[in-house]
């Protein structure tokens, strides 16, 4: 849902080796060529749709759906332009709620739902969650984190990776 600019997209293809069976929607046109190309780009086999999420048919059911919803912004560093206002709050919010009230539609039983943003508030994230949570329908698996063979980075140049 709200695909683009479609590097999730293309990274969960990767992960799966493009055997998963992924649609991507995105509704507007320009995100959407830009969604478009970069799956070509990157290989990956994807079926795009150009469509409001919050509109999809019923019909449509998924084992799986990655929600990174539009957001503020707030976690990001443009923030301070003059953009980010709490009219651009409280339009994130409802459009969240939406989407996320369809994903959950569409959801099939014992599915996977993970929502995202990059914003740092809690009324688009927490706040949110809340909600959904209250209406029994959606319930929090406790994710825990891989173990790493080895550390991210060491004082020693030689075992860096980049």
């Amino acid at each position: 849902m709200t695909a683009a600019p479609g590097g999730k997209t293309t990274e969960l293809s990767a992960l799966s080796n493009n055997e998963a069976m992924i649609t991507a929607c995105e509704k507007n046109k320009i995100r959407l060529e830009r969604l478009k190309y970069n799956i070509e780009k990157q290989g990956a086999r994807v079926t795009v749709i150009e469509q409001d999420a919050r509109k999809l048919d019923e019909y449509f059911s998924f084992d799986k759906i990655l929600l990174d919803a539009p957001c503020s912004g707030s976690g990001t560093e443009n923030i301070y332009e003059e953009k980010f206002s709490k009219e651009l709050i409280a339009k994130s919010v409802k459009t969240q709620e939406e989407l996320l009230k369809k994903a959950v539609q569409i959801l099939k039983p014992n599915g996977e739902l993970t929502y995202s943003t990059c914003s740092i508030l809690k009324q688009e994230n927490e706040g949110i969650i809340n909600k959904i949570l209250k209406t029994g329908k959606v319930e929090i698996i406790k994710i825990d984190p891989p173990k790493r063979s080895r550390p991210i980075a060491s004082n020693n140049r030689r075992n860096f990776m980049h």
